[in-house]
């Protein structure tokens, strides 16, 4: 629930993630020329937006329920959301935020209301009017000369909780808590996170359902831009090829793409890079259906690999076993982590962060980073259905770096990836 390296990378280096064969592709399209010119492929992609199944109305009304049993047993009064992820899941309205307050406000008994500005009344209360549970949302509408924290605070006097706890979703820019807690003098401003991460770490049949497609596509487009890379390529006409992918399945996505010594850069380089033969190949990053998000990593070599490139890829891919062998119900959240360390370690690649850099993995789900983490010191214990990614790598400065990752779902008695690992990197989607 952070700022993601998607956004990141996308903010920081466009020309790498959105580079200029996407833009020749739109203009293709235009003309009827598209498939005809791509890699065969790529071309032999085919969209598969039909094959995505929407959470349901229903579902979304059950959300909230498990909310206010949250809420309740965490003494809050009723959590405020703005835009986000979190709005999305529990009102399916997919709404950005910008210098104008639009908050959700879920009570722990009694309506949802909403607080917009006057001129966004309509388009608000049709987004609402999607889940049946929040058609008859009420909106406290502000003019652009009028207080919207005044708004707010009006809302919880209607339901008389102005001196209750309210929480705040984590997220919410700054500038919204502050304003609110100003409007609610008598109220106690908390963060929301027991009750949005309590629903939203703990993932539905639908959402893994949504979650294995996002990855399988991924994959799909991963080996379909490394059949049709080679060396001379550029990176930013390599992360092209993945943007054309995404673009012929139907589905928002993109990669960056690391070679040599900027494969030891975990989140990479802006700098110029050209794929050569027998150098690391790094890729890292995914999609989105229906909100949900997929992260998956690949490294790969065109040619023949290194003795000591085939050496430290066969102690990361142990580390990613180790780590998807320990993850099980009741198993604190940091001790996946450490089995994947020791493993590095114990190769001679250690200790701690020396070259295995960051933690083994993170949340997945609406963010592409969300809570919770698989980081030393975080003691929660794991629980089935949580989704996370499973990611180590050892990274060699002025050389390269390895990184594995697939996301993983916990089960019953232990956890599952959602797609085969990489055996090899000169067959990165040769399936296990």
């Amino acid at each position: 629930m952070t700022t993601t390296r998607r956004s990141f990378l996308a903010g920081a280096a466009p020309a790498a993630l959105i580079p200029a064969l996407s833009g020749r592709l739109h203009a293709q399209e235009a003309t009827g020329t598209a498939a005809n010119s791509l890699p065969p492929a790529i071309a032999a992609l085919k969209d598969r937006r039909s094959e995505a199944k929407p959470i349901t109305s229903a579902e979304r009304e059950e959300r909230i329920a498990r909310a206010r049993e949250l809420m309740e047993k965490n003494g809050m009064a009723a959590i405020c959301l703005a835009g986000g992820a979190t709005l999305n899941y529990f009102c399916g309205v997919r709404w950005g935020n910008s210098e104008r307050l639009t908050v959700v406000v879920i009570p722990v008994k009694g309506q949802p209301y909403g607080v917009c500005p006057a001129f966004e009344e309509e388009r608000l209360q049709e987004r609402l009017a999607l889940v049946p549970a929040m058609a008859q949302t009420r909106l406290y509408t502000w003019q652009e000369d009028e207080s919207p924290y005044e708004r707010v605070a009006h809302g919880l006097k209607d339901l008389g909780l102005t001196s209750g706890t309210v929480g705040i979703e984590e997220t919410m820019p700054y500038v919204f808590a502050e304003g609110i807690g100003r409007a609610l003098p008598q109220a106690k401003l908390v963060n929301a996170r027991p009750v949005t991460v309590g629903c939203r770490s703990i993932k539905s049949s639908a959402e893994l359902a949504l979650m294995q497609f996002a990855n399988s596509v991924t994959l799909q487009v991963y080996e379909a831009a490394w059949r049709s890379g080679h060396p001379g390529m550029s990176t930013h006409d390599f992360s092209a090829l993945i943007g054309s992918a995404y673009e012929r399945v139907g589905f928002p996505g993109d990669a960056s793409c690391e070679t040599g010594e900027y494969s030891a850069l975990p989140h990479g380089s802006i700098k110029p890079q050209t794929i050569r033969e027998g150098a690391i190949v790094l890729i890292d990053d995914g999609c989105t259906v229906e909100g949900y998000q997929s992260d998956i990593s690949r490294t790969f070599v065109y040619g023949k690999p290194s003795d000591k490139m085939r050496q430290v890829f066969d102690i990361v891919h142990r580390a990613q076993a180790r780590a998807l062998a320990t993850a099980r119900p009741g198993v604190p959240c940091e001790a996946v982590d450490a089995a994947a360390r020791k493993v590095i370690t114990d190769a001679g690649y250690g200790p701690d962060y020396a070259h295995f850099t960051h933690r083994v993995g993170h949340g997945i789900g609406m963010d592409g980073h969300e809570w919770p983490y698989l980081v030393r010191g975080n003691t929660l214990p794991l629980a089935a259905n949580m989704t996370f990614s499973d990611e180590p790598g050892i990274y060699i400065r002025g050389e390269f770096g390895i990184r594995l990752e697939d996301d993983m779902y916990i089960t019953e008695d232990g956890a599952k990836l959602f797609t085969g690992p990489s055996l090899s990197l000169e067959e990165p989607f040769t399936q296990g």
